[in-house]
């Protein structure tokens, strides 16, 4: 049953009365829709139900599995207009369900989390790679199941290790979801001992569809020797003009090139090709990384009712914490929770558009508890405290 609400551009409900269960438990999916600032190219346009496919694919396979054990799961569709009023809509959500998962920048997950309503709730993260939500600014009832910018970051000098490729070069963009992911590269290449030797501010508002080849090779025909050039471009406005043209031939990687991502068409292996079908077949478009995160936070939540019989948030959230819970997200291995700061443990893949090149981690990057740690803010890394 699904109940979709639109607020600041009207109201939408559809749905009928939910099945008799011994357990009926409803889950709000929050979004706050983005404005979209212009790009070079339209090649690529956002879909209208981006995460809301994914969360209602997880909702119908949570019922698959729920009508044999008397549980019902409903899913409230929330969207939240750029002007709208979020604090608000969640507010009236969590007076609804305590279960929320998000879909909102990262300053307005915290806003959310330190709602007095949301004091009891259990909120997923599946919408902000902030890697602040994971440190300093983590809160104790708001779990992440999309990968940090962080473990994309590393997950990419991962790579770069494996190929000895130990000099980089780095275009970021202006937007602020570039200098974040500009951070990360930088903060991971430190962390594995690569050097960044060249860095520059993508500043051109030309129409690259056309002087892609003349301005690029002379953008970076300053950066010297480097072996892999890195582009931080989360808004796929300029990296695609990048590769090609460059003035020294390189591979490419980050935002464009090859990418690491939650969740990518070409992951195939492992029963993956079966969640591609699923999902295609529901929403008529391929899977993407906040589509992933929101069938996973649905799915979790799912997989915790059915193993502990139970509703309530402290039962719930006490059993995905801990070492009994194991996720089966279609990466190859069983995916649980870091307890320090509630991010989902996964692999991260790296992909190019038509093929997948590898899985992060990488073979030989070992940690003494869990590889999947190596990924990411590890617990000394953290500065979460909310967990503690």
């Amino acid at each position: 049953m699904l109940r979709q609400t639109i607020l600041g551009l009207g109201l939408m409900l559809c749905g009928a009365a939910p099945a008799q269960a011994d357990l009926n438990v409803t889950i709000t999916f929050l979004q706050q829709i983005p404005p979209r600032p212009p790009v070079l190219s339209n090649l690529d346009p956002m879909p209208d139900d981006l995460g809301v496919a994914g969360a209602r694919l997880g909702e119908i396979e949570n019922n698959a599995t729920g009508q044999f054990l008397k549980q019902d799961y409903t899913l409230d569709i929330v969207q939240v207009a750029p002007d709208g009023d979020l604090a608000e809509a969640a507010r009236l959500a969590l007076a609804r369900s305590p279960n929320l998962v998000l879909n909102v920048p990262a300053a307005e997950a915290q806003r959310i989390a330190d709602l007095p309503e949301a004091a009891e709730a259990l909120l997923f993260n599946a919408g902000s790679r902030d890697v602040m939500l994971r440190d300093t600014g983590c809160r104790a009832n708001l779990l992440h199941t999309i990968p940090s910018d962080a473990m994309r970051a590393d997950a990419l000098m991962q790579f770069a290790v494996f190929k000895r490729w130990d000099k980089l070069a780095m275009v970021a963009g202006s937007y602020p979801q570039d200098i974040a992911f500009a951070a990360a590269l930088r903060n991971s290449a430190t962390k594995y001992g690569l050097g960044m030797i060249a860095e520059k501010t993508w500043t051109f508002d030309a129409d690259m569809r056309r002087n892609a080849a003349q301005e690029v090779p002379l953008f970076t025909q300053e950066f010297g020797d480097f072996a892999m050039l890195l582009n931080a471009d989360e808004l796929h406005d300029f990296g695609r003009y990048i590769a090609y043209n460059t003035w020294t031939p390189r591979p490419v990687a980050g935002s464009e090139g090859l990418r690491p991502v939650a969740w990518h068409r070409v992951v195939e292996q492992r029963g993956a090709a079966q969640l591609q079908s699923r999902f295609h077949d529901l929403a008529r478009r391929d899977m993407t990384p906040h589509d992933y995160a929101a069938w996973a936070a649905m799915r979790v939540l799912g997989e915790a009712v059915t193993r502990t019989n139970a509703d309530d948030v402290a039962i719930l959230r006490a059993y995905i914490l801990s070492d009994r819970f194991e996720f089966a997200g279609f990466k190859g291995r069983a995916l649980n929770f870091r307890r320090w700061n509630g991010q989902l443990r996964q692999p991260v893949p790296l992909v190019i558009e038509r093929a997948l090149v590898i899985q992060a981690p990488l073979p030989g990057f070992l940690h003494q508890f869990n590889e999947m740690d190596s990924l990411g803010l590890d617990q000394p890394e953290s500065g979460c405290e909310a967990f503690e």
